[in-house]
């Protein structure tokens, strides 16, 4: 069974910076992607980062510039460095993985941002919270 387990969230004033970490076990594909989404009160989940074991990565343009999607396959980890934070980056932060051939994988490849839909596995998720 897959497991994805988010940490690193917190509390920081604008302009700071955090850096997620996202743990996977139970995973037996060779290859994947993974993903960081976002889900502020009130509003839909939304997309962040995606990366693939071939490093190809997309960005919602809301974080460009500001936020990088790392991997260490060493450790099954996933990472999402965010600097720069603004308060309209408050939210609960998912990770999200699925196997080569997904909606996900092939919404990569093709330079999209894949979607809440097209993830099969999800964690439970960490709070972002950036004070003005």
């Amino acid at each position: 069974q897959v497991q994805l387990v988010e940490s690193g969230g917190g509390s920081v004033q604008s302009g700071g910076s955090l850096k997620l970490s996202c743990t996977i076990s139970g995973y037996t594909y060779s290859s994947y992607v993974l993903g960081w989404f976002r889900q502020a009160p009130g509003e839909e989940r939304e997309g962040v980062a995606a990366i693939d074991n071939d490093a190809r990565t997309t960005y919602a343009d809301s974080v460009k510039g500001r936020f990088t999607i790392s991997q260490d396959n060493a450790r099954k980890t996933l990472y999402l460095q965010m600097n720069s934070l603004k308060p309209e980056d408050t939210a609960m932060y998912y990770c999200a993985a699925d196997s080569p051939g997904s909606p996900a994988s092939l919404l990569l490849r093709a330079g999209r941002l894949p979607l809440e839909p097209d993830f099969n596995y999800w964690g439970q998720g960490t709070q972002v919270t950036v004070s003005s």
